[in-house]
């Protein structure tokens, strides 16, 4: 299988992290499923058994770990808080039992990519979901200027051949001027660049995996925020020896 640049494997068990700030993303992400359901939640219901496999792979990867504890109706995260199983809305509890944003693609019979069938975004760094919501890798895309038909093809190969069972991975980074995690602005909202470093650099850990029962295909991303100033030493370096050469910062 012929990978893009950057991304590597990565085994299952290693997929959903939960890290120091656990505690104060999974509170806005509770929030934003509550308050904002609209703009951060949408599932099609073909995708629905879907998200039941989802969820089922999710269990069972908590399950053995020491820091969830898994019961049969209900889960407590690392931060205390329990989620009840429902697996009538199994997209939305599996929003709401990790840090990572969730997309749902599957590929109809007959069609030439992948369609973003459902998903829980609480954390979009400046794109909306409503915009990407059953639509095709390409258009998923825009405005990604790289992002053409040679890259479509390769990236809908990549689908195509990962199995069950594996995982990929890559991560990016971009500096913004304020730590905000919610940012659905439209594509067509206008991005002002920066023509420096700004005081905080936003990252994402994306993972790609397929589900085991239904063949769906499964992208999460998971956001770290993190101000220039606290960064360590090793990190200082890490962005010495690879800049982050081009950066949008929202009005």
């Amino acid at each position: 299988m012929t990978r893009l640049p950057g991304i590597q494997p990565l085994d299952l068990a290693d997929w959903l992290v939960a890290d120091e700030v656990f505690a104060g993303q999974m509170a806005e992400r509770d929030r934003l499923l509550r308050d904002e359901t609209d703009q951060v939640y949408a599932i099609d219901a073909g995708a629905e058994d879907a998200a039941r496999d989802l969820l089922d792979l999710m269990l069972d990867l908590l399950s053995a770990r020491d820091d969830y504890v898994v019961e049969p109706t209900r889960v407590r995260r690392p931060d205390g808080v329990w989620v009840d199983l429902d697996r009538d809305r199994a997209l939305m509890t599996a929003g709401r039992l990790v840090q990572e944003d969730i997309t749902i693609l599957q590929r109809p019979d007959g069609a030439e990519e992948h369609i973003l069938t459902g998903g829980v975004v609480c954390f979009p760094a400046s794109w909306t979901l409503a915009e990407k919501y059953m639509r095709p890798l390409i258009r998923i895309h825009r405005p990604v200027v790289p992002y053409d038909d040679g890259v479509a093809s390769r990236v809908q190969r990549l689908f195509d051949g990962l199995k069950a069972g594996r995982a990929l991975w890559r991560a990016n980074a971009h500096f913004y001027e304020e730590p905000t995690l919610f940012r659905p602005f439209p594509e067509a909202a206008p991005r002002a660049k920066t023509p420096g470093p700004a005081p905080y650099i936003r990252s994402e850990r994306q993972v790609l995996t397929r589900l085991p029962r239904t063949g769906a295909m499964v992208f999460t991303v998971h956001t770290y925020m993190i101000a220039r100033e606290d960064l360590s030493p090793q990190q200082k370096q890490d962005l010495i020896d690879h800049p982050i050469t081009f950066q949008e910062v929202e009005r």
